[in-house]
């Protein structure tokens, strides 16, 4: 087990994804910590002997390698689940013969999506797709070879300086379009992966010094709203015209992989280890707004904003 100067040391798996990439800045940026990243090109979490000489000689693992493509998943689930499913437990079993704690990130989509309150973390799971069910196997595998140092943090609808988001997209969209059409019957918590990144950082050096009891913990924003919601503030605080928005509902964009209808969690397991939770969506959607991610496609979508409806030329 590596110990340096400067402290325990930390792998980040997926490290060059929307959440990997937060994750391994965070570490990085504190003082006293050693932190190795590695994408999904230098390593492949599905080949057992790749995973069990990265994990040697780091305390702390955080899994952010994840199929992220849902409806992909629907096509091929067998692949999809190598990643999802026996990749993790291939990540969970180096952590197990080295001692080494594993924060895995998983999501909303293990559970059915049919609640009328905030789903605890020991709530009843039903995946309703394929990705999901690929997931919450992940999710077992922790649970089952780590039980004293394993850690799933879930998350949902996730957006961040990096790779393609709705946040993204809807402002891309502002610059485009006219009008823009966006689901309405579908709840949920706006995550900026930055706000998670330095969650999940909290949680790994909790889970290093005993404070943290293992299990499961609902890394998502306070509160709640819709995709149209969503989008509606979006393009409130980036000075763009939120009546330019219609509400449909989710019949309007049929996908391969059904979404739950309720994905709000709620954030007990953080009150029990003594951290805090998340700030509410608003407030972490307000800051991302700010950064030049999304700041500067804010400005070019006002620069470009219509005044008669049809789609822009771009």
């Amino acid at each position: 087990m590596r110990e340096s100067a400067a402290g325990p040391a930390w792998l980040v798996t997926g490290a060059g994804g929307i959440l990997g990439r937060d994750v391994l800045a965070e570490l990085a940026a504190a003082p006293g910590t050693e932190v190795t990243g590695r994408t999904r090109g230098e390593l492949d979490i599905t080949d057992p002997q790749a995973v069990r000489a990265a994990v040697a000689g780091h305390r702390v693992v955080v899994n952010c390698a994840a199929w992220t493509d849902v409806d992909g998943a629907e096509a091929d689930e067998a692949a999809a689940s190598a990643v999802n499913g026996t990749g993790v437990r291939h990540l969970a079993r180096a952590c197990a013969e080295t001692g080494a704690v594993l924060l895995h990130v998983s999501t909303d989509y293990v559970l059915p999506g049919d609640a009328g309150r905030p789903y605890a973390e020991d709530a009843p799971t039903g995946p309703l797709n394929a990705y999901g069910r690929g997931k919450l196997l992940g999710e077992r595998m922790v649970a089952e070879l780590l039980p004293r140092t394993g850690y799933t943090v879930r998350t949902a609808w996730l957006y961040g300086a990096h790779g393609r988001n709705f946040v993204a997209t809807m402002l891309e969209l502002a610059r485009r379009r006219a009008t823009v059409e966006v689901v309405a019957d579908q709840y949920g918590q706006p995550t900026w992966s930055a706000a998670l990144a330095r969650q999940v950082a909290a949680l790994g050096r909790a889970a290093l010094a005993g404070r943290a009891p293992a299990g499961v913990y609902h890394g998502t924003a306070a509160g709640r709203t819709t995709w149209y919601g969503l989008a509606r503030e979006v393009y409130r605080l980036s000075g763009l015209d939120p009546g330019r928005l219609r509400p449909v509902g989710s019949a309007a964009f049929p996908r391969p992989a059904v979404r739950p209808a309720y994905g709000v969690l709620g954030h007990e397991s953080w009150a029990r280890a003594g951290l805090p939770c998340q700030p509410g969506w608003r407030e972490q959607l307000a800051a991302a707004l700010r950064t030049p991610r999304f700041a500067e496609p804010a400005a070019a979508a006002r620069g470009a904003a219509p005044t008669l409806a049809g789609e822009l030329p771009g």
